[in-house]
């Protein structure tokens, strides 16, 4: 059984920034790739970011420049360091996790960007 357990997230000024963390444990294999996914009211979920276990990151387009994505590999953590939030940015953000060719869902956190 493989648990994630996610932290941060909230709410912020428009300008503001958040971070976002997610913890793996349980009997996990060999993690391929850890990431965020986020859904907003109404709209279909979307990558947010993901990091590779050989270090390759990948950003949606919309967050480059604003978003870092980074991993505790040792505590089989990531974390997702949002900065220069935007109205746009309100979601619930997923962390997901590839191990052992089977994929892993966090339960979400809420990050709402509002003045």
């Amino acid at each position: 059984q493989v648990q994630l357990v996610e932290s941060g997230g909230g709410m912020a000024q428009p300008g503001g920034s958040l971070r976002l963390s997610c913890t793996a444990s349980g009997n996990i294999d060999a993690i391929a790739l850890m990431g965020w996914y986020r859904q907003a009211p109404g709209k279909k979920r979307e990558l947010a970011a993901q990091i590779f276990s050989g270090g390759y990151i990948h950003y949606l387009d919309s967050v480059k420049g604003r978003f870092t994505i980074s991993r505790d590999v040792a505590n089989n953590t990531v974390h997702l360091q949002l900065n220069s939030l935007k109205p746009d940015d309100t979601a619930v953000y997923y962390c997901y996790v590839l191990a052992g060719g089977s994929s892993y869902w966090g339960q979400g956190t809420q990050v709402t960007v509002s003045s």
